[in-house]
C-alpha cells in the first residue's frame, strides 16, 4: 500500500458560506483510500476545523467502519448519551433520533463529560429529498460574535446541565452509563465530577459544572464549546417544552442548562447564543456517499429539518481530557 507521503496532495474548494468540499474520483476501495490520503485529510480539517469529502461512494455501514478506522486509528464509545443511537458496530452509531420537522441546534457532541472526542466523523448513506444538513459553525469565531456580556459570565461561571433520568424521554440508565447497577453508575460519577441524587421514585438526577470556554489542546485558542442553548428546554418547540414541563415538572426535565452559578437561563439568553450561531453557520445539502470530518472542539455542528429518508452515520474519536475542563471560576479556588 503507498504511504500517505506519496498520495497526490488535496485542494479543497473554499466557499464563505459552505464547509470546505474536497471532490474525489471514486476508488475502488475506500478504506483503503483513506488510509493514503489519512495525513492530507487531517491537515485540511486541521487548517479549517471541518472537511466535506464527496465523492467516495460509501454505501454500506461495514464500508463506513472501515473507513472511519483508517482515519481515526480507533473509534469511541459513546457514554453519556442523552438519546439512544442505533449501533452498527464498535463504535459506528447512528445520528441522534430527533423529529425530522425539528432542527437540531448547533452544539459540541458530548461537550459534557470530562473526556470529550476531539473529532466526528459522518458518513452519509442516503440523503434526504430537502434539508437534513448538517450545518457547521467555526467556535472561535462564535465567541467573538457572542454578546460580551454572556461571554463573559459563562466563561467566568461555567454551565451546569441537569438531567432527570426516566423511562419514557431520552436515554435510559443503560444506554447512557452502559449499566443500570446503581453502585456502578454512582462510582461513575463520582470518578466523573457529576453530583448525583436518587428520587423517591427511583429516578436519577444529575447535575455537572462544566466550562464554556476551553483552549484548543492544539492551537491554544479560545473555543465557545458546550451544548448550554442544544440541551435548554427553551431551544425546544413550545409545544415539546410545554408538555415536558406538564408531565415532568420544571425541576424533573430530562435534560437542561443553566448558568454556572444554579440561576436559571432565560430565554433572551437562549435566543442570543442560536442568533450568534446561524450568523457563523455554513451548510452544505447531503449527497449519498458523502464523508465529513469536523473538529468537535473548533466547529459546532447541527442537523436541519427534513423531508424523506435520512441515514448518517455517526463515528467518535480521538478522546481528549481537557485541561481547562472546569470553569475559571471553579479552576482559580482550586
Amino acid at each position: 500500500m503507498p504511504s500517505s507521503s506519496l498520495a497526490a496532495p488535496l485542494d479543497a474548494e473554499l466557499r464563505p458560506d459552505r464547509p470546505p468540499l474536497l471532490r474525489v474520483d471514486p476508488p475502488g476501495d475506500a478504506a483503503r483510500w483513506a488510509a493514503e490520503h489519512r495525513e492530507a485529510l487531517r491537515a485540511l480539517v486541521t487548517e479549517h476545523g471541518v472537511l466535506l469529502v464527496r465523492g467516495l461512494g460509501l454505501r454500506e455501514p461495514d464500508q463506513v467502519g472501515a473507513v472511519f478506522a483508517r482515519l481515526s486509528g480507533g473509534l469511541m464509545t459513546e457514554r453519556e448519551a442523552f438519546a439512544p443511537r442505533q449501533a452498527h458496530g464498535p463504535g459506528l452509531y447512528s445520528s441522534t433520533p430527533w423529529p425530522a420537522n425539528q432542527p437540531m441546534c448547533m452544539h459540541h457532541e458530548l461537550s459534557y463529560p470530562l473526556e470529550v472526542p476531539g473529532l466526528l466523523l459522518f458518513a452519509c448513506l442516503t440523503a434526504p429529498e430537502q434539508g437534513g444538513a448538517t450545518a457547521v459553525a467555526d467556535a472561535e469565531q462564535v465567541l467573538k460574535a457572542l454578546p460580551a456580556d454572556l461571554a463573559r459570565r459563562f466563561e467566568h461561571e461555567g454551565w451546569l446541565l441537569t438531567r432527570t433520568y426516566n423511562d419514557e424521554i431520552g436515554a435510559s440508565l443503560t444506554e447512557s452509563f452502559g449499566t443500570d447497577d446503581r453502585a456502578e453508575i454512582e462510582r461513575y460519577c463520582r470518578a466523573n465530577a457529576i453530583d448525583f441524587t436518587w428520587r423517591p421514585d427511583g429516578s436519577l438526577h444529575t447535575e455537572q459544572l462544566r466550562a464554556a470556554v476551553v483552549r484548543h489542546p492544539d492551537t491554544g485558542r479560545p473555543c465557545w464549546f458546550n451544548q448550554i442553548a442544544f440541551l435548554n428546554e427553551w431551544t425546544l418547540a413550545p409545544e415539546v417544552r410545554e408538555y415536558l414541563v406538564d408531565e415532568y415538572g420544571a425541576d424533573g426535565l430530562p435534560f437542561n442548562t443553566r448558568h454556572g452559578d444554579g440561576t436559571t437561563l432565560g430565554e433572551d439568553d437562549v435566543q442570543r447564543i442560536n442568533a450568534t450561531y446561524e450568523r457563523h453557520t455554513r451548510r452544505e445539502p447531503w449527497q449519498d456517499g458523502d464523508l465529513m470530518l469536523v473538529d468537535n472542539i473548533r466547529t459546532a455542528h447541527s442537523r436541519e429539518p427534513f423531508t424523506g429518508e435520512r441515514q448518517v452515520l455517526v463515528g467518535l474519536a480521538e478522546p481528549r481530557r481537557l485541561a481547562d475542563g472546569r470553569p475559571a471560576e471553579e479552576a482559580s479556588r482550586r
